[in-house]
Formats: C-alpha cells, sequence, structure tokens
C-alpha cells in the first residue's frame, strides 16, 4: 500500500467522511500551539489547578535526583535480545530515563527555575542521542542488517520510538517557550529526531505490519498511531504535510476501530485494553480537541461498549479475569481517567464507578509510568481530580459472544460468594494461549482455580518456541488432556456449539472443546460449566466420547483422560475425593470434590521463580490432575466447588 491508495473506509469515515481526509483536515486542524488540549507552563492559571498532591509528589523526586546521573542505556543491553533473548535489561534502563524525564518535565511546568528547565532539556537531549528509540524484541536491525545494535540509517517504529516521539511532543508543549528563552536549539534537534525516526518512516513505509492491512489490528495500532498524531500535531507546522499525516494516522486508527466486536470485548484481556481500545478513546480525544469538536467518534457503538470491558472482567479488589498473556493481579495504577473521562462522554455509569472506585483523595492522580501525555491529561482533567472514590458495580453477570467469555457472580455489586469465568474462542488470538474451555473460579473475588498469566517477555515469547513455555500450554490450563495430546495453536482449534444460559439461580456456558485437539477420535467433548447460585456451587462437567484410538502405534493399553486445573492458595487433601484451597487473600476457602470417585487424584507444585507470575500468585502454584480410565466410550467428569468460611 502507499499513501495514494484508496482510503480505508471503516466506522470513524463512515462517520466523518470527508472531514477526516487531508483536504477536509486542512481546514479543521487547529494551530500546533493549541493542537493538545493541556496548559502550557506559560498558562500559570491553568498550572495553578494541575492536582496539588500528584505535582508536590513529582517535583519532590524530580528534584532529589536532579544531581545524580541520567540512566544509561548501553549497545552490551540492546545486543542482549539477539544474543541471549533478553529484552529487560536494556528496556528498564530506556523506562528509567523516560520516566525521569517526565518527572522533570512537570516539576519544570509546575514550578519553573533555570535547574529545572535544564535538567528536562538534559533528558530531552538524552532522548535525541539515543542511537534508537526502538525496543530491541522488535528492531529488525537484525534480520535486515545483521547487526545486534541499532542501525540509525534505517529506524524501525515500535511501540517504542512512537512512545518517545510522543513524549517530545508532549514535553515540546508544555515547555516549548521556557526552552526557546533558556537552551535555543533544544526544540530544533526534537523536530528533527522526531522527523527522521518516525514521521519519515510512518508514511514512507505503509507495510507496518501494526497497521491491520490484513485486517486483523491487535493493540500496536492505536498506542503508535497515538503517539504518531500527538507528534504530527504538535511538531508539523506546515498545513499541507501536517494534515496529510494526521488524515494517515485517524485511516489507521479506523482500522483498529473496525475490528472491534460490537460487544466491545478485546481477546488479548483486561490488561491490554489500556494499551489497546484505551489507546484507541485518548487518541480520538486528540482528534476531537484538534479538530475543535468538529470530529467526534463518540457515537460508534463498539466505542462506546468498550468503555464497560475493564468492569465486566472485574473479579474483586484489584483482581481480573485474566486471558491470554495478561495479569489476574495487574499494576492497580492504570489511566483511570481516561476511562472515567470516556464514561462522563458515554454516559456509563457503571463505568464511571468502576474508574472512581480506584480514586484515592490525597493521592497522586496518575503516574509517570503511564506515559508523559497521559500524566499531563490526568493533572489537568478537574472532573477527575475532583472525583471522589465509589463502590465498583460488579455486575452480576457477563457474557461476550464475540470472545465466547462469560463472567458470573453470586450476587450484583458484591464480590462475596463464588464467582465463574469461562470461554471458548479459539487459539489463534492476540497473545495466544492455548486454552479454549478454559475456567477460572474465584473466592469473595479472589482466584483460586486459575489462569497462571504470563512470564517475563524474552525472544522466545514471540517466536518459534512459544508453546514450549509452559503458562502458554493447555497442559497448565483448566482443561483437558485427551489421550496424552494437549491443545493445538491457530484460529481453527476452536469451541464448537457455544451456547451461554443466564437466569437468577444459574449462569451456565455449554460448549465442544473437541476442535481444539488435534484428534480425530474425539467425536464430542462437551464441557458444562454452572455457577449455582441457590446451591452456592460451582460444577464443571465434561462428557465426552472417543472412538477407538487411530494409527498404527497406538498403545495396547489405553492412554487415561486427564482432567487439569490450576490452583493458586495454600492447597491440603483433607480426605479422599476432598481438596481444600485457601487462598492468597481473604477469609474464605473452597473445597474441591469430584467424580467420578475412582478417579485418580494427583497434586503437583509449580514452584514460581519469574517476577510476573510471583507478585501475583507467590512462590508457587499448585495442578490438580484427575486421571479417568480410557474406556472407549462416552464418560463424565465432574469437579464441584463451594466455599467455606473461615472460622
Amino acid at each position: 500500500m502507499s499513501p495514494t491508495s484508496p482510503p480505508f473506509t471503516g466506522p470513524l469515515a463512515a462517520a466523518w467522511g470527508d472531514a477526516a481526509t487531508a483536504s477536509g483536515l486542512r481546514t479543521l486542524l487547529l494551530p500546533a500551539s493549541r493542537a493538545l488540549p493541556t496548559p502550557p507552563a506559560t498558562d500559570r492559571a491553568g498550572w495553578d489547578l494541575a492536582d496539588r498532591p500528584t505535582v508536590i509528589d513529582l517535583v519532590g523526586r524530580a528534584d532529589a535526583e536532579m544531581a545524580t546521573p541520567w540512566p544509561h542505556p548501553t549497545a552490551r543491553q540492546y545486543s542482549r535480545y539477539f544474543r541471549d533473548g533478553d529484552r529487560e535489561e536494556y528496556q528498564g534502563h530506556v523506562f528509567a530515563r523516560q520516566h525521569r524525564l517526565s518527572r522533570a518535565v512537570v516539576a519544570a511546568a509546575a514550578t519553573p527555575s533555570t535547574e529545572r528547565i535544564d535538567e528536562a532539556a538534559d533528558g530531552i537531549i538524552a532522548l535525541c542521542e539515543q542511537s534508537s528509540w526502538c525496543w530491541p524484541a522488535h528492531d529488525d536491525t537484525f534480520t535486515v542488517h545483521g547487526a545486534v545494535v541499532p542501525t540509525v540509517t534505517d529506524p524501525y517504529l515500535d511501540l517504542g520510538a512512537g512512545e518517545v516521539a510522543g513524549q517530545l511532543a508532549w514535553a515540546d508543549h508544555v515547555l516549548g517557550d521556557l526552552l526557546d528563552a533558556q537552551l535555543p536549539g533544544v526544540r530544533s534537534r526534537v523536530r528533527h529526531e522526531v522527523r527522521t525516526r518516525v514521521l519519515e518512516p510512518f508514511v514512507r513505509r505503509r507495510d507496518w505490519h501494526w497497521l491491520g492491512l490484513d485486517g486483523s489490528a491487535h493493540n500496536w495500532n492505536p498506542w503508535i498511531h497515538g503517539n504518531v498524531l500527538a507528534a504530527a500535531l504538535r511538531l508539523l507546522d506546515e498545513p499541507v504535510e501536517r494534515s496529510e499525516i494526521v488524515a494517515l494516522v485517524i485511516e489507521g486508527i479506523d482500522r483498529y476501530v473496525a475490528t472491534l466486536p460490537a460487544d466491545g470485548a478485546i481477546d488479548e484481556g483486561y490488561a491490554y485494553w489500556w494499551n489497546g481500545a484505551c489507546r484507541a478513546l485518548e487518541a480520538l480525544d486528540l482528534v476531537r480537541h484538534a479538530t475543535g469538536g468538529a470530529l467526534d467518534a463518540s457515537q460508534v457503538p463498539a466505542l462506546r461498549e468498550t468503555v464497560a470491558f475493564p468492569h465486566r472482567m472485574h473479579l474483586g479488589g484489584d483482581w481480573y479475569l485474566n486471558v491470554a498473556d495478561g495479569q489476574a493481579r495487574p499494576p492497580r495504577d492504570q489511566p483511570w481517567h481516561a476511562l472515567h473521562r470516556w464514561s462522563l462522554i458515554t454516559g456509563d455509569d457503571a463505568a464511571r464507578r468502576h474508574a472512581t472506585s480506584y480514586r484515592r483523595p490525597g493521592a497522586p492522580v496518575a503516574s509517570e509510568e503511564d506515559g508523559l501525555g497521559r500524566l499531563l491529561l490526568a493533572l489537568a482533567d478537574r472532573r477527575w481530580t475532583d472525583a471522589r472514590p465509589e463502590s465498583p458495580p460488579l455486575v452480576r453477570d457477563v457474557w461476550l459472544p464475540s470472545t465466547q467469555v462469560l463472567v458470573a457472580r453470586a450476587a450484583e455489586g458484591s464480590d462475596h460468594g463464588l464467582a465463574l469465568a469461562a470461554k471458548g474462542g479459539h487459539n489463534g488470538e492476540h497473545h495466544n494461549h492455548n486454552d479454549v474451555g478454559t475456567v477460572v473460579v474465584a473466592v469473595d473475588g479472589v482466584p483460586v482455580l486459575v489462569d497462571a498469566g504470563r512470564p517475563t517477555y524474552t525472544a522466545q515469547t514471540f517466536g518459534a518456541e512459544r508453546y514450549r513455555l509452559w503458562p502458554m500450554q493447555s497442559a497448565w490450563h483448566n482443561v483437558p488432556e485427551i489421550r496424552g495430546t494437549g491443545q493445538d495453536e491457530g484460529a481453527d482449534r476452536a469451541a464448537r456449539d457455544v451456547v451461554a444460559v443466564i437466569e437468577d439461580a444459574r449462569t451456565q456456558l455449554t460448549m465442544d472443546l473437541a476442535g481444539a485437539y488435534p484428534r480425530a477420535d474425539v467425536p464430542r467433548w462437551t464441557r458444562t460449566a454452572v455457577l449455582d447460585r441457590e446451591a452456592g456451587t460451582v460444577e464443571i462437567t465434561d462428557d465426552w466420547e472417543l472412538d477407538e484410538a487411530p494409527g498404527p502405534g497406538r498403545s495396547a493399553l489405553p492412554i487415561p483422560v486427564r482432567l487439569r486445573y490450576l490452583l493458586a492458595g495454600q492447597v491440603s487433601v483433607l480426605g479422599p475425593g476432598l481438596v481444600q484451597v485457601r487462598p492468597t487473600e481473604g477469609d474464605s476457602t473452597m473445597l474441591l470434590t469430584w467424580n467420578p470417585a475412582d478417579a485418580r487424584p494427583t497434586l503437583e507444585v509449580r514452584p514460581l521463580d519469574d517476577p510476573m507470575l510471583t507478585q501475583v500468585w507467590g512462590a508457587q502454584l499448585t495442578r490438580l490432575t484427575l486421571e479417568i480410565d480410557d474406556a472407549g466410550q462416552a464418560t463424565t467428569g465432574t469437579l464441584l466447588v463451594r466455599m467455606e468460611t473461615r472460622r
């Protein structure tokens, strides 16, 4: 595709028509000085209204580190990804540098001084002198050039490069006049580097995988486009070029919006909503502001619906249903102001209450780890800074047919009791784990029958050996193992005949899992997961039929079927056919019993040492396996879960 190819027509193009084209934008876009919706440092009245606890916190930390050396990413650190697969060491130094710059920019804007402006300028120039803004895991420097260090003549536009371009644009917006007065030339350097590393590659290459030209746009799309948008709006002055790039950005985001299902679900799960759908909402907020309100996406149905996705995945406290590479207990600090803003725009009171449940008066309203743009927007959002905590909605039943995800709890508005989550779907989802048919059960909002989530990302995570990592395998999800065979990856490995039934007394999901397994001898594998509110139980029933095992190498003895369940907390065997689990938090326990009674149970402890897992689950997880003889005929296995309150 080239910039002159016919434009893509998605929901945004359908709503906005010619106004979203380059020619239409030329008459709509505000000048660069007013294109971003936060006050510059010269607007003292605006900064006097900025949230004081956040400003005090940031200024204090910025001043404390001012005399210390800036973080310094090195060539050795960059090359490690290509040599041993490690991406964390280099990224840790880069993130520390960017976080420090964000603190410095806020400090210089909130309480300007020569020293604070110099500190911010040092961080800006450090980024301009950094060989690459791309994260090594994304860079094609090795595949294209055979290099394990950045190829500065061929910059790659990824999440990292977009983030730096966006950060520099916001820094220029806030400190521009102060930098011109104290350090002339800094802003010219910023414009040169952003143009060379981001804007020109964005226009020149229209084969970026994250554009979604194949109809499958993932979270990179709005994340990068949003940062390119901020950079173009602030750092470009020539009207034709500026409007052409903004038009390309809108077209790109339109491809992402077109992939959003009518129910607003995200197959990557809650943790990735913040850097996918939320990024799209934030970028479209910038479009609305920069066009004086002329281009408003708030009536696009899928965008309105996705505002509800975070609270629909909420189990209780800081716990969420995690699928794909998400964590069950992600960081508490998120850009809640963005969700709050869109909940007000769409009139979604449940989403608003969910956002405000994380509002802590007297505590900072946002973190520099969210990025400079998000930090500045939160500081300036009076409706968010004035918000007071409310109880989260904790809706009773959620059914998202696009991803075949069901969440059900005992009662509306409360996390007390058992909650059930189950999914069908397929094994070709974004950030996929082989988990068709998996279930999660929480006690008082705390997952006990769990999905482990993801380990720390390395070169293996997104390579050919991804499914050699145990957290991605079906053997470590709550799904069956059929005659020694686990699930296979691929969009064709999918649940069939998926039916959700939601009633006051019980909510259930039924599905056929046979298609998720690379076997020809499984006519049917029906799984039914039921939350029975009257009985106070969750029941997971597998009912299956198996043909005689095919192939000349089949064993003379039947290979048993294994039903797998991954448990978090303290696991104890109380007696034959009875297991107790004390969750990692809370005052209740979970009791497990099963049928058939002669199923052979085993408990296997999985020690954890990866921080992405230990910070959620602690030192270990435990896998319960129920082994059932393969009789070559219709068979049923059931796990019954009930709750008991500690005395």
